[in-house]
């Protein structure tokens, strides 16, 4: 007796849970080849601020965990993914158009990615911090902090390890993030949401929500509960609108380059500084 497959229904994941868009729009996303591959929810300027809300109420208990529990966490995530495997590959196959084994090679640097910056969590200071030389009777440490709040665009062409790699910093630096996924292949970022909410990530830390970056992101930029984003994913056009935007609340905007880069390449330290802010405490010798 045959029987009608469970069609998989892809929603938002805002606060830890998945809701529809308020606005109850969806758009149907295809394969590289045109085909029908399912419908995504189409987020709304409603859903943004709620990703938000969800986003700084999470921060301060998120900021506030040890450099060391942020490691073991972004290395659950790349357990859980790796229990996942298959279901990243065919996702990652019929969104990017690649081949079995190039997807294959795309989702292990994924979980990859998550081991490497699972290993910085705890070195930050050590590096972004120092033991400042002052010329009187005083002790003068710089500390790095997280920035706060961070809106990512993320990349439109690379699903899931692009992806990765603008979403893992953000929580490695103990910041939280409300993401919006590429537009055309949203499928892996959904399927990432379920990874983080069956970890340890406590929810509201990554938000992520499906949707046009050109119209999700300066709604995002203006938000004066944001601290920082990066427009990565934004049509180079349309990130003047997102800067102009940001500039409304003085929040920090990365500098990307107009082409996407190469994902595959090792990730520097660039992205885990941009998202610190150094504090520096004077303190008097002897008290």
């Amino acid at each position: 007796m045959s029987r009608v497959e469970v069609a998989k229904t892809y929603k938002l994941f805002i606060g830890g849970k998945f809701p529809r868009s308020e606005s109850g729009r969806s758009y149907p996303v295809t394969d590289s080849k045109g085909r029908f591959l399912a419908n995504a929810s189409h987020a709304s300027r409603k859903d943004v601020r709620d990703a938000v809300v969800a986003a700084r109420k999470a921060f301060g208990g998120w900021s506030g965990t040890t450099a060391y529990n942020r490691g073991q966490v972004l290395y659950r995530v790349a357990e859980v993914m790796e229990g996942r495997r298959q279901q990243f590959v065919a996702e990652v196959a019929a969104c990017e158009g690649l081949a079995t084994r190039k997807a294959e090679s795309v989702v292990d640097a994924a979980v990859d990615r998550w081991v490497w910056y699972a290993g910085w969590t705890d070195k930050l200071a050590s590096v972004f911090g120092a033991a400042n030389p002052v010329a009187g009777p005083y002790f003068s440490f710089t500390v790095p902090e997280p920035t706060g709040v961070v809106g990512v665009l993320a990349p439109q062409r690379s699903s899931l390890l692009g992806l990765v790699s603008v979403v893992a910093p953000v929580l490695a630096t103990g910041c939280t993030a409300v993401v919006v996924s590429s537009a055309e292949r949203p499928l892996p970022a959904v399927t990432l949401s379920e990874v983080l909410a069956t970890s340890d990530v406590p929810g509201g830390v990554v938000n992520v929500l499906t949707g046009r970056a050109a119209e999700l992101g300066p709604w995002l930029a203006s938000h004066a509960d944001v601290n920082a984003i990066d427009p990565t994913g934004a049509d180079p056009a349309d990130r003047v609108e997102i800067a102009r935007e940001a500039a409304g609340t003085v929040k920090r905007v990365l500098d990307v380059p107009d082409e996407e880069p190469d994902w595959t390449a090792r990730p520097g330290l660039g992205r885990l500084r941009t998202y610190l802010e150094p504090k520096t405490v004077w303190h008097p010798m002897g008290v």
